[in-house]
């Protein structure tokens, strides 16, 4: 906290207006970078990710799931993308969507008698369909077991997405990944922020993609 926020932390008294003014200035930094950095992934990304959203409404048309991964916040992320496509809201159509974080059972039996590695690939090679869509959210994009995971679910056919930070980290060299939607930030925060909209439109577009098939 104290690297975020000296001006808390310099052991005097503080001025409450110069105070004030240093969180103001703080928070419309923060505000001013993300939007930076939405608005260049929206320049990169905006085809490829309409691109990503039909073949999407084209896998759950046809009987497909999706699954998503991830560690830490990243699982939470997954939560919430998985989510976003169960639980649209009042109207809306529900999908089948699942976060392979969530089964406390078989994610520490896999951490323990195996190994931390396999802990999503085991998942998808269990249960993954050919029409099945493999989503994995990485801060880093090193995630071994996230590696793994989107590995194996190419060799069972499904349509696998990457959503990463930095500069994709090893997700980039992945041959097994037909999309990948980097948020290029050094900052955790700003990567975090900025993927939740990157999902958040996947689940748009997809929806409104899906609207036009039925």
């Amino acid at each position: 906290m104290e690297s975020l926020y000296p001006f808390l932390y310099s052991g005097s008294t503080p001025d409450l207006d110069a105070v004030l003014a240093e969180v103001r200035a703080s928070t419309v930094a923060k505000a001013r970078e993300i939007t930076e950095l939405r608005q260049l992934i929206a320049a990169q990304d905006a085809t490829r990710l309409a691109a990503c959203a039909t073949e999407m409404a084209a896998r759950f048309s046809g009987g497909g799931r999706l699954l998503a991964f991830g560690n830490g916040g990243s699982a939470t992320d997954a939560q919430q993308l998985a989510t976003l496509f169960l639980d649209p809201g009042p109207g809306e159509r529900a999908l089948p969507a699942y976060c392979l974080a969530n089964d406390t059972a078989v994610v520490t039996a896999l951490c323990n008698d195996v190994g931390v590695e396999v802990v999503f690939a085991r998942q998808i090679a269990a249960f993954g369909q050919p029409r099945d869509i493999a989503i994995g959210l990485s801060t880093s994009g090193n995630s071994e077991n996230l590696l793994r995971a989107l590995d194996e679910a190419a060799r069972h056919g499904l349509l696998t997405v990457g959503i990463a930070g930095y500069d994709g980290g090893k997700m980039a060299e992945l041959d097994s990944l037909d999309y990948l939607f980097v948020a290029p930030s050094s900052s955790v925060h700003r990567i975090q922020e900025a993927q939740t909209t990157v999902y958040h439109t996947l689940w748009q577009l997809t929806v409104a993609s899906l609207a036009g098939i039925r």
